[in-house]
């Protein structure tokens, strides 16, 4: 028998590691007009929509620029108007100029290496998250070029398949606003609850 949670049903939410370039790989950070904050790109689903396609869209609103979807990174949960919001965030790539203008609540978008991305975000939570995934992407991009290097080099026949490195999930939470006791007890029962039925 497992705990159930009472009250609200958590915010889902999704959002993109934007990364451009190869060699000197930038990640994305966007500037919200309303509340003046440097956030990772990132919005609530709408109803029946796939956690993974929700990123992609909202990524594209928030930098205007289309990207490709590549492996999942992990979550970041925090309290928001009284509920818990989750965020799934995906590794995702782009190339070359925005393909539209930026969302209208969105002021502005920086490239920035992952030390600056880091230290230009206003939320401690998605300092934290952005620190421990930021690397895995670097590596993943790393690894991708290599790849490509690799492959040009060898005949098809001789490739061998290979299984995708499994990646650490990782979970952020706001400490600052959050009882961690309490909070980490309320999303686990959330996330048994979800895996139970």
């Amino acid at each position: 028998m497992t705990d159930s949670v009472k009250g609200p049903a958590p915010i889902l939410a999704a959002g993109g590691i934007v990364l451009r370039g190869n060699t000197k790989p930038r990640f994305a950070v966007v500037r919200m007009r309303r509340e003046k904050s440097w956030v990772l790109p990132k919005g609530k689903l709408m109803p029946r929509e796939h956690p993974r396609d929700a990123a992609k869209r909202e990524v594209l609103e928030e930098t205007g620029h289309d990207v490709s979807v590549h492996k999942f990174l992990g979550s970041v949960a925090y309290p928001a108007d009284g509920r818990i919001k989750i965020v799934q965030f995906w590794l995702m790539r782009t190339e070359g100029l925005p393909e539209r203008e930026l969302s209208s609540d969105v002021k502005a978008v920086k490239w920035l290496p992952l030390k600056q991305a880091i230290e230009l975000l206003s939320r401690p939570h998605e300092k934290v998250f952005l620190t421990h995934v930021g690397p895995i992407a670097l590596a993943e991009i790393k690894k991708a070029t290599h790849r490509k290097t690799r492959v040009g080099r060898r005949s098809v026949s001789k490739r061998r398949p290979t299984a995708a490195p499994a990646t650490p999930h990782v979970i952020a939470m706001d400490y600052q606003k959050t009882r961690p006791n309490a909070f980490a007890k309320a999303l686990g029962n959330w996330f048994n609850a979800r895996r139970a039925g």
